[in-house]
């Protein structure tokens, strides 16, 4: 798999590192997410991000809340870095976020111009720097995506999908398919891209039985 985290050493990694609570939304290492911003709080963010390492921590809210960016979170998220930059008219950010490493949330610090920032401890994750494809059941992870794509109604792009390799495959099927906040969680936090493979058709084949992944939920 191309990583961007090929020339990223754990030791220089910024240990304030500002967070983007959204809801059901997954980065892992490897993968790519383009988001909108447009909250004074993240173009703030955003905006002090570019002027520093680029890096911003994605988090999912632990529960439902009024204010999605003032509640509890999960205490892993993955670090991206801004590889793509741009600015609208009517003054938002089109940013897209490669993830980098994992990340553990040791506390968090004052808030900046309403953003929130935490304290960042990556020693648990230094694997996502060189995490390969090894292990993974490819024939069985697309018989199982088949079945999921099935029973869900999604048309997947086959062409496209067999052509993936399979590291970039596992990480953009968990990134992209409907999976709830708990499943993307969990796929979030398994040790290795083996293991997350095996998660993720573990949830596909719960879905593809009508009986949902709950158990796999924190």
């Amino acid at each position: 798999m191309s990583r961007a985290t090929a020339d990223t050493d754990v030791a220089v990694l910024p240990r304030i590192l500002p967070i983007f609570p959204l809801p059901d939304v997954l980065l892992l290492p490897g993968g790519q997410l383009p988001l909108n911003i447009f909250e004074p709080r993240y173009l703030a963010m955003v905006r002090d991000a570019l002027a520093g390492e680029r890096l911003i921590g994605m988090v999912q809210p632990c529960a439902p809340a009024e204010d999605i960016g003032a509640a509890d979170v999960y205490g892993i998220g993955c670090a991206g870095r801004i590889t793509a930059f741009s600015e609208t008219p009517d003054g938002r950010n089109l940013i897209t976020l490669t993830g980098i490493i994992r990340f553990q949330i040791e506390g968090e610090m004052p808030a900046i111009d309403g953003y929130r920032r935490i304290a960042a401890d990556y020693s648990r994750f230094q694997g996502d720097l060189d995490d390969d494809e090894n292990g993974i059941d490819r024939d069985h992870l697309l018989s199982v995506l088949g079945a999921y794509f099935d029973a869900t109604g999604i048309e997947g792009d086959w062409a496209a999908i067999k052509e993936t390799e399979s590291a970039l495959l596992v990480t953009s099927l968990a990134m992209v398919c409907p999976f709830d906040g708990a499943e993307k969680q969990a796929l979030l936090e398994a040790t290795t891209l083996r293991d997350r493979a095996a998660a993720m058709t573990t949830i596909m084949q719960l879905a593809a039985h009508g009986t949902g992944g709950h158990g796999l939920h924190h």
